[in-house]
């Protein structure tokens, strides 16, 4: 809905929202580690799964809002005029014109978000430690002695671990594929 406002609403501070959004993509994820972990403390979420959602939610979002702002920059402005025509308000338009067009972005945006948490370690490795919350990366360690390391083990549990996100994509890739034709909505 954010990227739908910034992409085709016109209101003040508009770009200087979206440069806002944007900026939080280039901020290091070392800047912020000692303060989330004080306000993952501070909020009695350690040691529970809010206290990664949270962050991966927020770390995620000016990606998936840039994302989402190219492809709705890519639709049509005659889509949402016909449905306003046809006496659509402005949130039927979103859901019944909008969310269906931008399908593959959502697809997209799904991949890249379960992977770039599935193998997430950092900040799993600082804000959970409790044996049993312990993400897969975490658990990668526990084949890792202080004189060996177990490298039959740590391959079938990586082969294993690769397993969900070729589902996630499998799920998600027609809907990749038709990312290129995301202008051709509307024909003439």
């Amino acid at each position: 809905m954010f990227s739908f406002a910034i992409a085709r609403m016109r209101w003040k501070f508009r770009e200087s929202v979206r440069l806002y959004m944007t900026i939080g993509m280039f901020m290091p994820l070392q800047v912020i580690m000692i303060p989330l972990a004080i306000l993952v403390r501070d909020f009695h979420l350690t040691n529970t799964y809010g206290a990664l959602i949270v962050p991966y939610v927020a770390i995620g979002l000016p990606f998936s809002c840039l994302i989402f702002y190219g492809f709705m920059k890519g639709i049509p402005g005659e889509l949402e005029e016909s449905a306003c025509m046809d006496g659509a308000n402005i949130y039927r338009m979103f859901i019944q014109i909008i969310v269906p067009v931008v399908t593959p972005a959502i697809a997209t945006v799904a991949i890249f978000q379960f992977l770039s948490n599935w193998n997430e370690f950092m900040l799993a490795y600082i804000l959970i430690s409790d044996e049993a919350m312990k993400t897969l990366p975490l658990g990668l360690l526990f084949f890792q002695g202080q004189y060996s390391t177990d490298w039959g083990g740590m391959g079938a549990v990586m082969t294993i671990a690769s397993l969900p996100m070729v589902i996630i994509y499998l799920f998600f890739s027609e809907q990749v594929e038709n990312a290129m034709t995301v202008g051709s909505a509307v024909k003439g």
